[in-house]
Order: structure tokens, then C-alpha cells, then sequence
């Protein structure tokens, strides 16, 4: 099979595992593990932040950062098809308690006009006030779009002056910085807190970070391990972020470059292809998803007029050629 479902299908390399093994490790919920400790720092420098916290997966470290600018009954904007409001089973409202309200891009994009509209300041005691604007780059349910960087800039510059915070969820931010050149210090200065991915583009088998401030991290420390997220002799796992961020992070052009013959192959507008993401659009969905699956091929459903096609690690260009054919027939 060749598995186009989502960049979460990797599997760790033979040199990440040898680095997995090698890996000096501590108990780091006494806060002991060197190599987690190298691997927080060394991120949380990457996007000129004071600190981060290693969690094992996407939407715990989402549903930290957030918390650590919207407090329980006060409200997140988001955009409709944002992450946090479609994938994570409701853990913002279930967990900590707080509200979203969001705006429609067909692109995922930021639309300050609607933003404008929603934005909620402190009304009183009848009215939920909004505290933060999340984003999401790249944004996954619209195709792996990139969020140009004067759009950002500008919302950081309205956020400040309306007095809210920002929350990028930059699980792919990393398929956001090659795609566009756009260095990671600039995305994160539009954030106050962001949540970024080592298991997806970057093939480590698990693990995000929480990157901010050090208030913000001591805070999201405490509530982890409040919610189970402590972790032991984490440093096996830390090495393979590590071994990620040295290794595969300029390769994800490669996954671009497969991601837009894909989408041609299907009829799609490559140009229209910012990243390892292409989404077609088709009536029938379900029922190519399971035509491709007879043929050799694994693609998802992610509505019932919208197949998701994702590059990644594991994909060469033979096998980004071959599914292509197939899907082409098809």
C-alpha cells in the first residue's frame, strides 16, 4: 500500500532509531532528562521564546497553549475549520472549559474584517469576552494553505491593540517555514503561544511542544501533568524530535514537490498546492477512497465531498509517481 492518509503514518528511520537508542535520559517529571531538556530549549530558541514543554501529542499541547491565554468562560476565535474546532473531539470546551466562536475562509485564511466583527471585549456580566485569536499554519482542513506573513503581522498588530492573544497552531509550521523561507523566529513573534509538531512532516514517531513564555510553560507544566501528561525517561523520545529537526525539515520540499503531482494527477491546480496537502474535491468521496484502497492506494475522506491526499516522509518520488497513475485512472 501506498499510505496517503495523513504524514502521521511514518515510521522512525534506521538513523532515528539508533539516536532513540543512544539517547541519555532522566525521570523528567523531576524534571531530569537531559535530552528533553535539550530538546525544549533548543525549540523554544528556534521561535525566540523563553521556554517549551514536550508533550506526547498535538492536541494536548493545543489545548495548553490555549489555556494559557483564555481562562474557563471566556471564548478563542478561530477560523470555522480551525484544528482545535474540528479535530480534537471538543477538548477546549470538555477540558477547559472555555467558548469558540469562528469566521469562514474557503483557504483557511485570516479575514480580519470578520475577526473585527466577532471580537468580543468586556461587556459586562451578561457577555462571554474574547481573550484570544488562534490560527492555524499550515492550515491542515484547507489543503495545507500558508498563512502569508503580513496577514499574521497584522493580526498581531490588531491583537495588541485590542488588548487579546495569539495562538498559533503550528503543527506543519515547519512545511509553512520551507515552503515560503519564512524563518521560525518571525512566525513565532506573531504568537504569544504556539503548539508545533514533531510526529507529522518531521516523522518522529510522537511528540509536540507547547513553545512561550516561561510564566506560560510553568502553567502548562503543572495542568499536564494534572491531565496525565507526565512522562518519565522521555529523553528515548525526545532524541527523535531531535534527530528530526537536524535531519528532516529541509526534505519537506520534496513533499511538496509530491504533493502537487498528486494533485495534478486528480485534476487539481498544483498551484493551487501550498504544501505536502492537496485536498479534490468530488461527489462521490467515500467511494473513490475505496476505489483507490482496491488499487493500492490509501487516501481519507474528510467530508463527504473532500479527499485528502498527504505527502510525507515514507512517499519517494516512485511511489508519488505511481499513486499518481492510479489515481489518475481512477
Amino acid at each position: 500500500m501506498i499510505d496517503l492518509r495523513s504524514d502521521t503514518v511514518t515510521r522512525p528511520t534506521d538513523s532515528m532509531r539508533e539516536a532513540m537508542v543512544r539517547a541519555e535520559v532522566g525521570d523528567d517529571v523531576y524534571g531530569e532528562d537531559p535530552t528533553v531538556r535539550a530538546l525544549e530549549e533548543r525549540v523554544a530558541a528556534m521561535f525566540g521564546k523563553e521556554a517549551a514543554l514536550f508533550t506526547p501529542t498535538g492536541s494536548l499541547a493545543n489545548v495548553l497553549a490555549v489555556r494559557t491565554v483564555v481562562e474557563p468562560g471566556q471564548e478563542v476565535l478561530c477560523e470555522s475549520a480551525a484544528h482545535i474546532a474540528r479535530a480534537e473531539l471538543g477538548a477546549h470546551g470538555a477540558v477547559s472549559g472555555l467558548t469558540m466562536r469562528t469566521w469562514h475562509h474557503p483557504r483557511g485564511q485570516i479575514d480580519l474584517p470578520q475577526i473585527e466583527t466577532l471580537f468580543a471585549p468586556d461587556l459586562g456580566p451578561y457577555f462571554v469576552q474574547t481573550k484570544a485569536i488562534a490560527v492555524e499554519n499550515t492550515h491542515n482542513f484547507a489543503g495545507g494553505a500558508v498563512l502569508p506573513l503580513a496577514d499574521l503581522q497584522a493580526l498581531r498588530a490588531y491583537a495588541d491593540r485590542v488588548g487579546v492573544a495569539i495562538h498559533l497552531d503550528g503543527a506543519r509550521v515547519w512545511n509553512a517555514h520551507v515552503a515560503t523561507g519564512v524563518g521560525l523566529e518571525e512566525y513565532g513573534a506573531i504568537a504569544d503561544v504556539l503548539a508545533v509538531c514533531l510526529s507529522k512532516g518531521l516523522g518522529a514517531p510522537i511528540g509536540s511542544l507547547v513553545v512561550g513564555s516561561a510564566e506560560a510553560i510553568a502553567a502548562s507544566r503543572v495542568r499536564r501533568k494534572r491531565m496525565g501528561g507526565g512522562m518519565r525517561q522521555t529523553g528515548i523520545l525526545a532524541a527523535a524530535g531531535l534527530h528530526a529537526l537536524d535531519h528532516h525539515v529541509e526534505r519537506l520540499a520534496d513533499d511538496h514537490v509530491h504533493a502537487r503531482l498528486l494533485a495534478e494527477a486528480c485534476g487539481v491546480d498544483p498551484a493551487g498546492v501550498d504544501t505536502n496537502i492537496a485536498v479534490v474535491v468530488r461527489d462521490d468521496a467515500p467511494a473513490f477512497v475505496a476505489a483507490a484502497r482496491e488499487q493500492g492506494v490509501l487516501v481519507s475522506a474528510v467530508g463527504p465531498k473532500a479527499v485528502r491526499i498527504v505527502t510525507h516522509l515514507d512517499i519517494s518520488k516512485t511511489d508519488a509517481a505511481a499513486a499518481a497513475a492510479i489515481l489518475a485512472r481512477l
